[in-house]
């Protein structure tokens, strides 16, 4: 932002801090806020598949869970939690993913994506079994990642990819 305002010319002045944590903040949170509530409105028509992805915080080392939502509208942000203090097997996970689906409607819940970790696949078993409309996935983008470690573990993948990190090293140093 600053180059920007640099090329500009001399003219130009920075916005200031209360500018940005006042009157334009205030604008983007009823921006934003208008999109949710236009957002939420089309669930009816289309149902919403809830996303949940897990992370670790490398610093504190906490553990979070987050929750969205997508629709042919786009992805939103729902919720997060931090489960670091939680024993995650399935019974914690039903309740937990049971709580998101109250608190969207389980009548506009068409679809839960999931990690596929042993007690993730019990829980959208669960899931399916408790609510008869509702289908458990497990997330396409997690299982390639698994398929691409286990490829790159095969003898001649693996000595290619060593031999790419050393490249790698030389070309950055």
């Amino acid at each position: 932002m600053v180059s920007a305002i640099k090329r500009a010319g001399p003219g130009v002045k920075p916005t200031t801090a209360y500018e940005l944590s006042g009157p334009i903040l205030d604008e983007e949170v009823e921006e934003v806020t208008k999109w949710i509530k236009e957002y939420k409105q089309s669930w009816p028509r289309t149902g919403i598949t809830l996303m949940s992805d897990g992370w670790l915080n490398k610093v504190s080392k906490k553990e979070f869970l987050n929750f969205l939502t997508y629709s042919p509208k786009g992805t939103a942000f729902l919720s997060s939690k931090d489960v670091s203090e939680t024993k995650k097997d399935a019974n914690f996970y039903v309740r937990l993913y049971d709580q998101r689906v109250k608190e969207v409607g389980d009548k506009h819940v068409v679809q839960f994506i999931t990690d596929n970790a042993r007690s993730c696949v019990s829980t959208g078993s669960k899931l399916m079994d408790k609510r008869k409309h509702l289908v458990w996935t497990s997330c396409a983008a997690h299982n390639i990642g698994l398929m691409l470690e286990e490829i790159g573990e095969i003898k001649i993948v693996k000595e290619t990819l060593d031999e790419a990190r050393c490249i790698k090293e030389i070309v950055y140093l």
